[in-house]
């Protein structure tokens, strides 16, 4: 039974193994901040690796990185670590580095990261743009409207013209599609330029991501650990949440089915989780606990990291086997309810007072449960987390830009293509539509010309012939055609006679 080491007590009594067939089943790292939260994840995410397991986080702190580099004898943490190594019986305590592959959306600090609005769908893409029911109705008829007619939607600006030509086209749509409101069309483009103001048009685009890429294990047999630098990302909290369910549903999309494998193809990290579930509509919530709960067959491991664990909803929660619960502060009603709540989430233990305990945690102490490999919980037990073998802290920037030169992704994502895509197609025939539009204007305004000018010389004709030159002029010309007339006849009638006479 392959497992990994995540703790023991100072006596090194109550060790906690994470069973690796159990590690796709899910788990919860908890606590306040400064409590170790970050430590813990460090720790899995390098034994997981070590193991042969790809990992993806995102170092929302920066602090992170460090998972790249081997930790120092020189250290100030050194001597605390070496010391809660011995006392938990973690021997030998070596330092090591982790295969890691740097990721960022901005392109600034690692291979950029996209995906096309299409692969987005309208579903996350409501929930990024903070849509109302009614706007999102009508982003679903757009994204409708481009399958039906083979209209790729890559990035922002193709959206945009899709919308547009909707407008534009409204009531040949609503009988087929429904109701395109301009008003409603109005807020999404607003929403759209808010989005694009933050930084997420590089996110859609191409080249998009090949989630696979997210799951390599290196020439050594580790597992490649994806970092995602987040601490940018953070200032666009539904960026950031959205971006990570989307990597979870591409994930669920494209793996096979492997039933619970003995270790997972890939655990993903989901710090800052309460951000996932914010203000998230039902439909949202709904798809979370779809894929929370089916993608472990798929051979994926989730980790929601949180302050408070209360910030994960119930029906997700209770899928998540594995946990590590540091301290939790109870100065607050809202505190005292999670460590009430928290406590009820263990398998009890008579030897260990949970509500008590969560408060008294010290830093890089927590409290443990993980999955046996009959699938259930091991009783709660306190213990010291191990100490990380790779460095506690980030890279400097020199560290960080060799090894994304170096990087088995180097060149493959950094230009960005812009292919023919609804932009362009769109906008084509919205300037053919421009011209036959003008060109019938034009005929229209000829016609209407013409009109008034007939119009105008008639009138000019009747007012000549009823003034008194015109009268005079008729007169004298009705004369010459009597004369003319009358003269005529008389030729005629001598011809005629004279012709009678010969006979």
């Amino acid at each position: 039974m392959e497992s990994i080491f995540v703790g023991a007590k100072e006596d090194g009594t109550a060790a906690q193994q994470l069973v690796l067939r159990r590690a796709n089943r899910h788990g919860l790292i908890a606590g306040a901040t400064g409590t170790g939260k970050t430590v813990s994840l460090q720790v899995l995410a390098q034994a997981l690796s070590d193991q042969g397991v790809a990992v993806f986080l995102a170092d929302v702190k920066g602090d992170l990185s460090g998972i790249a580099m081997p930790g120092s004898p020189t250290a100030k943490s050194n001597e605390a670590f070496q010391a809660r190594a011995a006392s938990i019986g973690l021997s030998p305590y070596t330092y090591s580095d982790t295969p890691a592959i740097f990721w960022d959306l901005f392109g600034q600090q690692g291979h950029p990261v996209r995906t096309t609005i299409s692969e987005m769908g309208p579903l996350l893409l409501a929930r990024l743009l903070g849509l109302n029911d009614t706007q999102e109705g009508v982003l679903h008829i757009a994204f409708k409207v481009a399958d039906d007619q083979q209209q790729l939607l890559l990035d922002l600006k193709d959206l945009r013209q899709m919308l547009i030509w909707c407008a534009d086209n409204a009531q040949e749509i609503a009988t087929r599609y429904g109701n395109v409101a301009a008003a409603s069309v109005g807020a999404i483009q607003r929403q759209l330029l808010a989005l694009e103001s933050q930084g997420g048009d590089k996110f859609f685009g191409e080249p998009a991501l090949d989630i696979t890429d997210m799951l390599r294990t290196a020439e050594d047999g580790r597992g490649q650990v994806n970092v995602l630098a987040a601490d940018r990302l953070m200032a666009s909290p539904k960026l950031y949440s959205t971006f990570l369910l989307w990597m979870l549903s591409e994930l669920f999309e494209a793996l096979p089915e492997v039933g619970d494998p003995d270790k997972p193809k890939l655990v993903f990290f989901f710090d800052e989780a309460h951000l996932l579930f914010d203000e998230a509509p039902k439909a949202l919530l709904d798809k979370v606990e779809q894929v929370v709960r089916l993608i472990r067959s798929k051979g994926v491991g989730v980790y929601f990291v949180t302050q408070n664990p209360l910030d994960v909803p119930d029906v997700i929660a209770g899928q998540l086997g594995n946990r590590i619960q540091h301290a939790l502060r109870a100065f607050t009603p809202r505190d005292q309810k999670a460590v009430k709540a928290a406590a009820t989430t263990f398998r009890p233990n008579p030897k260990v007072d949970v509500e008590q305990a969560i408060t008294e945690l010290k830093t890089g102490e927590a409290l443990v449960s993980l999955l046996q490999e009959d699938g259930a919980p091991t009783p709660v037990e306190r213990v010291l987390i191990r100490p990380p073998s790779s460095r506690l802290g980030p890279l400097t920037s020199a560290e960080r830009k060799v090894l994304v030169a170096s990087s088995p992704f180097a060149g493959r994502y950094e230009e960005r293509i812009d292919r023919v895509s609804a932009f362009e197609n769109l906008s084509g025939d919205a300037a053919q539509r421009q011209q036959q539009k003008q060109a019938a204007k034009d005929e229209a305004a000829a016609k209407k010309a013409e009109t008034a000018a007939a119009r105008e010389k008639a009138a000019a004709d009747r007012a000549y012939r009823n003034s008194p030159i015109g009268q005079g002029q008729g007169m004298a010309t009705t004369m010459v055609r009597g004369l003319v007339v009358t003269e005529g006849r008389k030729f005629l009638r001598g011809m005629l006679g004279g012709l009678l006479k010969g006979r």
